[in-house]
């Protein structure tokens, strides 16, 4: 029974972290966290040590979710149709994590091998959603996977300015349509 409680807890953690990172940001107050996990920041602690233990875990964990959902979509959609889909899909995965880009680049070495690990989950996946649009014939064949990961990217970076949640989907959208052959966009 307590394994069963630890892992409904680590869930309900990772859950509450990342609607709280999506709301407030990575440096929200952990009790925040615990709270909407309905845990005790001791709990928390237990789990994830470390602010950084948590923010890699709930990236980990939203990187895990969005390369999982590949193969459904292609099964779903028509080949440019998945492309979009899908990248529709790691835009939310992304313009949902603000302040997530300074923390992976602060130096802290908790984060050295997240790049790695989000390469070798979503690059492999992207490569198959390029490839079966382009044997299709309705994408182009000369993009890199990791390009086109980090362009979507910056598209999704948050502007306080604007406040507009709703950009970073549209720029993909203009995006997608220059991935797209010209007669299929």
């Amino acid at each position: 029974m307590a394994r069963a409680d630890a892992e409904r807890n680590l869930d309900a953690l990772l859950s509450a972290a990342k609607e709280e990172f999506a709301l407030s940001g990575v440096d929200v107050n952990v009790r925040a966290i615990a709270a909407r996990a309905g845990v005790g920041t001791a709990t928390l602690y237990r789990h994830f040590p470390l602010r950084s233990d948590l923010i890699s875990a709930v990236f980990r964990h939203e990187i895990d979710a969005c390369a999982a959902e590949a193969p459904t979509i292609m099964e779903a959609y028509p080949p440019d149709q998945a492309l979009r889909v899908w990248l529709q899909r790691y835009t939310e995965f992304v313009a949902t994590k603000h302040g997530l880009a300074n923390a992976l680049h602060s130096g802290d070495p908790a984060y050295n091998a997240l790049p790695g690990y989000f390469e070798g989950k979503v690059g492999p996946v992207l490569r198959d959603l390029l490839a079966n649009a382009a044997r299709a014939g309705l994408a182009r064949t000369d993009v890199d996977a990791i390009e086109v990961l980090g362009s979507v990217a910056n598209l999704c970076i948050y502007s306080p300015i604007t406040k507009d949640e709703t950009r970073p989907g549209r720029m993909v959208d203009v995006f997608v349509d220059g991935l797209l052959t010209p007669s299929k966009v």
